[in-house]
This record gives structure tokens, sequence and C-alpha cells, in this order.
């Protein structure tokens, strides 16, 4: 039987590898999903063998489509797919550029639904899978000089409920999982370093993600939310 595939649009150091490496750790084939073809094949090749890059440009609805194209020739059709790209340029309301803005939605958002829309196309077809969507904090709340972020994440949210209400009883779990605080990255340091686990840990991160992906059809989660206990709620 050949090992299921997950797929992380939107690949990077910190909660992209994370994810990578737990699924690798699930017996999955990973493919990873960025635009810097370098970066993505080095952070590929330090995983392992079962982990494949794939340069695209997720907010390029032809790219999106080619690239799932040549996923499900070269390792399989996806079983899991997450949605883990985002774009942020900090700015006042009354400031900021309208094409930052524009970028920054088609990063956070549009491009969530092209993925969307091509990993529910197969998994509707086999009847299973998973799609997975990262929010944040900004999903819920729009804070002051975050509207380039909030915007796009509030609108991936709506998204991911579409997709779950419509692709939910054809057999696909869609879910959306609320980042609310601060992930570790390598080279940054906690705001106090002696307040122990004040930073997501990339890795229990993952290891939710991959609950969410086994869970039993009887008891999917819609919405996770997943802080650190120094964030206030």
């Amino acid at each position: 039987m050949n090992p299921s595939v997950a797929v992380v649009a939107g690949a990077g150091p910190g909660l992209g590898r994370a994810l990578a490496q737990r699924f690798v750790q699930g017996r999955m084939r990973v493919a990873l999903l960025a635009r810097n073809a370098a970066r993505l094949g080095e952070l590929a090749a330090s995983i392992g063998s079962e982990v494949r890059p794939f340069s695209c440009d997720l907010a390029d609805p032809d790219e999106v489509a080619a690239t799932f194209d040549r996923i499900d020739s070269e390792l399989g059709v996806p079983h899991c797919v997450v949605f883990n790209a985002g774009s942020y340029r900090p700015g006042a309301v009354l400031d900021i550029v309208p094409q930052d803005f524009l970028d920054c939605w088609k990063v956070g958002c549009f491009a969530g639904l092209l993925v969307g829309q091509q990993a529910g196309r197969r998994m509707v077809d086999r009847g299973s899978g998973t799609i997975l969507f990262t929010g944040a904090t900004a999903s819920l709340r729009g804070s002051a000089r975050f509207v380039n972020l909030a915007s796009p994440k509030f609108a991936l949210r709506a998204v991911a409920q579409s997709l779950a209400r419509e692709l939910g009883p054809r057999g696909v779990h869609v879910a959306h999982v609320i980042i609310d605080g601060q992930i570790r990255a390598p080279g940054r340091a906690p705001a106090d370093a002696s307040v122990p686990d004040s930073q997501l840990e990339p890795a229990a991160i993952a290891e939710s993600y991959w609950q969410l992906h086994t869970q039993p059809r009887s008891a999917w989660t819609l919405e996770l939310d997943l802080r650190p206990w120094v964030e206030r709620f």
C-alpha cells in the first residue's frame, strides 16, 4: 500500500518544518509548497527523503492547479492539506498603501481558497481527506495597525467554515486552527526568558494538527484554538 500524502502550503522553518516532521513520523509523504525554490529545497532536504519541495505562488490559480497536478503524479492524491501561508505588513489604517492591503489579502485569504478548492475536489472524489487552515488571534479581532493581517485572517476563517459545511457531508474534514500567541522560531528569543512556555512550540502545534487529521468523523473539530498560558483571552 502506498503511503498517504500530506501537503503543507506555506512552508517555512518554524511551523511548516514541524508539520512536515510530524507527518513523516506518521508515515506520510510530504509536499512542501512556497515561492522561494532555493530555501524550500534546503528545508525539504534537511527533513528527509520523504519530503519533496514544490515551488509555487499560492496566490496564482494556474500555478496552484498545476502544482497539485504534479503532486498527484509524483506523490499521490493528498490525504491531508494544510494551508499555512500568510503575509503581514504593519501600518495604521489611515496610512497603509492600498496595494499592501491587496497583497496581504491575496496571500492570506485568496490563496487559501485556491488551495482549499484543489484539495477539496480531489478529496471529494475519494470520499475522504482533511483540510486544515492556520488562523491567528487576528482571525477573531482586529487590533491597531493589524488591518493588513486581520482582514484576510477574518476572511480565511469564513472560507474554512463554508468549506466545512459543504465538504463535511461528502467525507472531508475541514478545520480552522487559531494560533493565539507567538510561535517560537529559530533565533527568536521570548520577551522574558524567565517565563517558561511563553511561546507556542511548533512541534506541539503540529501534534494538534495531526490529531485533527486522525479524528473520527463522529467527533470532528471545526475550530481549535491553541495558546500559551501567558496569553489573555
